[in-house]
Order: C-alpha cells, then sequence, then structure tokens
C-alpha cells in the first residue's frame, strides 16, 4: 500500500472510528474540559504491576468470569430530553433569560415536551463501599441511574448517583444509593503497560442488554490514537475481543483476572462487533477516580504550548519529535525555556513521534506534575523541565449566566483555547438544548453584540440583561479563527 493511500486509509479509520463511537455510546458525548463531582471518601484499591506470568489452559477463563463477574454490574439509565419545541432561552433560573430566542415572551411560551430516553451499559465495583467506575458517556445527563448486579433476578436493581464524571477521558464514577444486604466484591487492577499486542484479554458487559456476557480475545494494539475532540485524542487499548453497544463501561480483564482497561468504543459500520474494540487503560480512569475522591472534582494540567498538529517539522522531520508552535506567555513551557520551533523529542521518557503522543502525555498528567523533556532547539539537544499548573480558565474571571459558563479571555486563555480575538468571552459550558437552539458551542468566543465590543465576560450579562423582552440583535462569534454573526432574539 503506497504512502499516500496508507495516509488516506488511516484518515477515513479515524473518521469512520468517530462516527462508530456513536454506535456503542448510550448518550451523547459533551466533551467539557472539566468535571462537575460532588466530594466523597472512599478507597481505590492498588494496582499490580508485576509482570503478565503463568500458564493459560481449558480452565482460565472460566475462573476468570466466575470471580470477575460479581463485581460487574449492569447500568439503566432515564434522560429526559426536551423536543425541538422547546422555548427556553439559556434555561437556568435567570428571569429575564427563561424565554427562548425568537418566541417572546413567557405567555408566549410554547408547551415543553420532555421525552424519556432509556439506555443501558456496564460498569464495575471499585470500593465495597459502593463505588462505580464506567463510562461518562454511560451515565451523562442521566437523570435515573439502577444498577442490577450478578446472579440476580434482572428485575432487582438498585439506584445510583453520580459522584463526578470526566467528558474529556469517557469516564465517570458513581455511586450506589441503595446497596443489597451481602458484601459488595471489588475488582484487582492490573498495569495496562505490561500489555503488548497478543496477550490474552475477557471483556465483560451487558452488549444488547444480554447481561454479564463475556467474550475473549487478545490485545490488537497498544497506544492506539483514538480522536476524542478537535485536536484532542487519547492512546487506547485495541482488542478483538467481542464489544457491542451495551459494552460501554465494563472492563478488559488480563489472563490473571486483573482490569487494565474500561470497554470505550468500537470500529463498525453495522453497529456490531467487528474485532476492532477500544479500552481506555485503567490508570487513566483511575485517576480520575482517585481525583474525585481526593479533591471532588477532576483538575485539567496546563503546559503553555501548542505543538504543531502535523507532527514533524523541518530538519527533524526524520527522526520525529514535535514541533512548538506557540508558546503562552508567563506559562509553564515559557518559564521553562521553551520557545516557537523548538521540537520535543521525548517527555516524561516516552518518545514523542507525533502530536498524539504528546496529548496523551498531558492527558495524564496531574496539576503541579513536573515534566522532564528533551529538546531539539537551534540544533542542539536540550533537557527542559516544566511543572505543570491549572488552565487558565479555571482560575480567569468566568461567570454564570443562564446557563452558559463563560470566562474572560486573557492571553493565557487565548492560548489554551487558541483564539485569535483578543478580547471577548468564551463559552466553556452550553447546555446542549441551548446549543440547538442558537448554534452556540463550548470554545465560542462571544466578541461583539450589536456592534459593542465584548472584552470581558460580564460584558455578555450586562448587555443582555438591558434589553427588552422581543428585541433582535446580532451576536458576533469567532469560531476556530473564523467570525460568524447569530441574528438572535430574546
Amino acid at each position: 500500500m503506497s504512502t499516500r493511500k496508507t495516509t488516506v486509509f488511516y484518515a477515513l479509520l479515524i473518521a469512520v472510528a468517530s462516527v462508530a463511537v456513536g454506535m456503542v455510546i448510550a448518550s451523547r458525548l459533551e466533551l467539557s474540559p472539566a468535571s462537575s463531582a460532588q466530594t466523597v471518601t472512599a478507597g481505590v484499591p492498588p494496582a499490580n504491576s508485576a509482570p503478565l506470568s503463568g500458564p493459560v489452559d481449558a480452565s482460565t477463563f472460566r475462573t476468570i468470569a466466575k470471580s470477575m463477574s460479581p463485581a460487574v454490574v449492569n447500568i439503566r439509565t432515564e434522560s429526559r430530553q426536551r423536543s425541538s419545541q422547546m422555548t427556553q432561552f439559556f434555561g437556568g433560573d435567570d428571569d429575564l433569560l427563561e424565554r427562548f430566542f425568537g418566541q417572546g415572551g413567557n405567555r408566549n411560551r410554547q408547551q415543553e415536551r420532555p421525552q424519556v430516553t432509556q439506555a443501558a451499559g456496564t460498569g464495575f465495583i471499585i470500593s465495597k463501599d459502593g463505588f462505580i467506575l464506567t463510562n461518562n458517556h454511560v451515565v451523562e445527563g442521566a437523570t435515573k441511574i439502577q444498577v442490577s448486579f450478578y446472579g440476580d433476578d434482572p428485575d432487582v436493581t438498585y439506584l445510583a448517583q453520580v459522584v463526578g464524571r470526566d467528558p474529556l477521558t469517557d469516564s465517570a464514577l458513581i455511586e450506589l444509593t441503595e446497596k443489597p444486604k451481602r458484601e459488595l466484591i471489588e475488582v484487582k487492577f492490573g498495569d495496562s503497560a505490561q500489555m503488548q499486542p497478543g496477550d490474552w484479554v475477557m471483556a465483560i458487559g451487558n452488549p444488547f442488554g444480554l447481561a454479564h456476557t463475556v467474550s475473549v480475545g487478545v490485545i490488537s494494539a497498544t497506544e492506539r490514537p483514538f480522536p476524542i475532540t478537535d485536536g484532542r485524542s487519547q492512546d487506547v487499548l485495541q482488542t478483538d475481543a467481542a464489544i457491542n453497544p451495551g459494552n460501554s463501561g465494563g472492563p478488559l480483564v488480563n489472563a490473571l483476572g486483573e482490569v487494565i482497561g474500561v470497554n470505550s468504543s468500537i470500529f463498525s459500520s453495522s453497529g456490531g462487533s467487528v474485532g476492532l474494540g477500544f479500552a481506555i487503560p485503567i490508570e487513566r480512569a483511575v485517576r480520575v477516580a482517585e481525583e474525585i475522591i481526593r479533591n471532588g472534582s477532576v483538575r485539567r494540567a496546563w503546559v503553555g504550548l501548542d505543538v504543531a498538529q502535523g507532527g514533524e517539522m523541518g530538519e527533524w522531520k526524520r527522526t520525529g519529535g514535535v514541533a512548538v508552535q506557540s508558546v503562552a506567555p508567563d506559562g509553564p513551557a515559557a518559564r521553562a525555556g521553551l520557545r516557537p520551533g523548538d521540537v520535543l523529542v521525548r517527555a516524561n521518557g516516552r518518545t514523542l513521534r507525533n502530536a498524539l503522543d504528546w496529548e496523551s502525555v498531558k492527558l495524564d498528567l496531574h496539576v503541579g506534575d513536573p515534566v522532564a523533556l528533551t529538546v531539539q532547539s537551534g540544533g542542539r539537544t536540550a533537557e527542559r523541565r516544566l511543572v505543570s499548573s491549572d488552565l487558565p480558565t479555571a482560575t480567569a474571571d468566568r461567570i454564570r449566566f443562564g446557563g452558559l459558563d463563560l470566562v474572560t479571555v486573557t492571553p493565557a486563555v487565548r492560548a489554551e483555547l487558541g483564539i485569535r480575538s483578543e478580547a471577548g468571552a468564551a463559552i466553556t459550558k452550553v447546555p446542549p438544548e441551548l446549543a440547538r437552539a442558537t448554534g452556540l458551542r463550548e470554545g465560542d468566543v462571544i466578541v461583539a453584540i450589536n456592534r459593542a465590543t465584548i472584552r470581558t465576560a460580564p460584558d455578555v450579562a450586562r448587555i443582555l440583561d438591558g434589553m427588552r423582552a422581543g428585541s433582535s440583535f446580532q451576536m458576533i462569534i469567532e469560531r476556530r479563527g473564523t467570525l460568524y454573526p447569530l441574528n438572535l432574539r430574546i
């Protein structure tokens, strides 16, 4: 296969794989930069990092299924979505903004028609206190979560609630609010880094509602880059063990009966398994759970630089590496002495072949973690050390207005979000119903309303708050570096 054809093939593979996620997941995947959570106290079992060893015989997988199934749960969810005739502008408790653009005052509001959507997925117990790890997309938006256990009557369910979730890694922690009288059985964790192509694995889940189905296969590839949002990806485990809709959130287990991944998505044109399944490395999901347990939320680490998405640049193309495209003023990278044009070759011991490798390194960072870098700069090899910090959007001037989360654009926020405009209000969260109704998206930057320049997030609230009901106005937004007008009415 020629190089050009190979490139086209992988581009198509990634594009189709992105669509195929929707065939596996139980609900939409909202990729916001941080999670929402409540504080809890519980422990997460330690992982076994010893190398895999020991024979695999005729009873190996039977033994694993018998010991693991009681720790795996089936998850049923209900969510309520407003119909396309929803007439509420921004939602929330804002009296002024309890009106949908173009629909006039409250007296003229049409009757909203909530629709109940049911879905199913899988999870597994990580604590005898009743904490369960699953995918974010299994429980995101759920108004009711029911859990059933192996060996129980399928109609016997227990209520659970979301403790915290992290859309970027597609991980979520839920807690049983009702528990069976018997003691809960928790899983054991292995080390995904020990896995190699050809190693045996087992998937346990709830495919098509068929509770506690087991399937066996091998690891097909490790560190497979998988797109999660524009310009972001995470490396995942690829397996040919059958994974189907309903398996989402279930464990991928090694030959010792240890969880090494969380089944998340498949590549498929039919919606069923074709032997291309993907699982989130367990260390990443456990890190999310630990942060939720410890801090009550998931904090994103920021390094303060952007890299060329094409990967290599200039004379270093033959040896690999990731070219630094921009460096945020006064950010962690700038303080470490990095400059545009530098080429990152290694990070924390990992060789950087392309931008996807660099994204995976960042995804595993805690706030405050150091990053040891090998850099090609000015024809020389140098060692640099940067220390990650909180995202600028987490610490900048921000407000919540009628359901929208807005943050004032600063140089650091510009660098984090890749914004061209020097001022404005960046949208970091928008309710799905508002997004459908107005076209606003997370990452959009409001730069003007009725020719009035928006310089800060409070400017948006001030201007809209001063409008009469039924007023028409034009909002100018920046999206991916391009300005767009939105003609709206309040």
